[in-house]
């Protein structure tokens, strides 16, 4: 892991958030209550990590969509405070993440939460609760013609045994791929992270 420098919870809040924007699940939601409290999506893809008042309507806002900061739904179990650190993972290390812990990404990756074991899968045409795998395919492709995807968020207990916490597509998409390249990631360290990247 080649560190780049120091991030904060406002940087990963926005990054997350930008992430699942883009998402035809999660994306939806976000717009929905981008409108409802009077706030466009500038918000988000033009994130000021400066102003205090959009760090907070957006850590607000990872909190009504996916329980951030109120120990529920995804962040159920997840440290209040985490040291967050920009890093540049090589092809190999990034090859070593697991997915989160979760029934869908359990059940693509044959239980070993390994996103090369899901790419084999995905490959041999498995479907995870007859969920469509067309999307990774189309994000693989669009790597290999050159496409940057946004940073991975990874999280645990220190550099190493790193699980995903958002961007299992785009981790999906990178196995398929071959992981061809070094790979930009937000990794989140907590001595209790253990309890939720188990």
């Amino acid at each position: 892991m080649r560190v780049l420098g120091v991030s904060n919870e406002a940087e990963m809040v926005a990054c997350f958030l930008g992430g699942e924007l883009s998402s035809e699940r999660f994306g939806g939601d976000i717009r929905s209550r981008l409108v409802a409290c009077g706030q466009t999506e500038e918000l988000i893809t033009r994130p000021d990590l400066s102003d205090a008042g959009a760090n907070a309507a957006r850590r607000a806002l990872l909190a009504a969509t996916r329980g951030y900061g109120e120990d529920r739904e995804l962040f159920e179990n997840f440290p209040a405070r985490v040291t967050w650190t920009r890093a540049v993972l090589s092809a190999a290390e990034v090859a070593q993440v697991r997915y989160m812990n979760y029934s869908y990404w359990v059940e693509l990756s044959g239980g070993s939460r390994r996103p090369a074991d899901a790419a084999g899968r995905v490959r041999a045409g498995v479907r995870a609760f007859d969920v469509p795998n067309e999307r990774f395919v189309k994000a693989a492709r669009a790597l290999t013609r050159g496409e940057r995807f946004s940073p991975l968020i990874l999280v645990g207990e220190g550099h190493e045994r790193l699980v995903c916490l958002e961007g299992h597509l785009r981790l999906t998409a990178y196995a398929l791929a071959g992981f061809p390249a070094d790979v930009e990631c937000l990794v989140g360290t907590a001595p209790a992270m253990g309890r939720w990247a188990q």
